[in-house]
């Protein structure tokens, strides 16, 4: 487990238990249903991520940019 996760699970617990406390509305889904699709949500982006990093651009070539300028009209 990498130190950034524990730091992130442990604020989230400190959140909760404020908002627990002092009786705020909690930010996040308070069931356990709507917990788990955001945990399935963000496992998909992940998944997601992970798959399209390992394949190669093939439309490099044709992305413009910050200017626009493409490929082609650099000449």
């Amino acid at each position: 487990m990498s130190w950034k996760f524990c730091v992130g699970l442990s604020l989230g617990l400190a959140i909760g238990l404020g908002c627990r406390w002092l009786g705020i509305p909690v930010p996040a889904p308070p069931m356990l249903v709507g917990a788990s699709l955001v945990v399935a949500m963000t496992s998909g982006y992940l998944l997601a991520d992970h798959f399209i990093a390992t394949r190669p651009a093939h439309h490099r070539p044709d992305c413009g940019g910050p200017s626009g300028d493409t490929q082609e009209t650099r000449t």
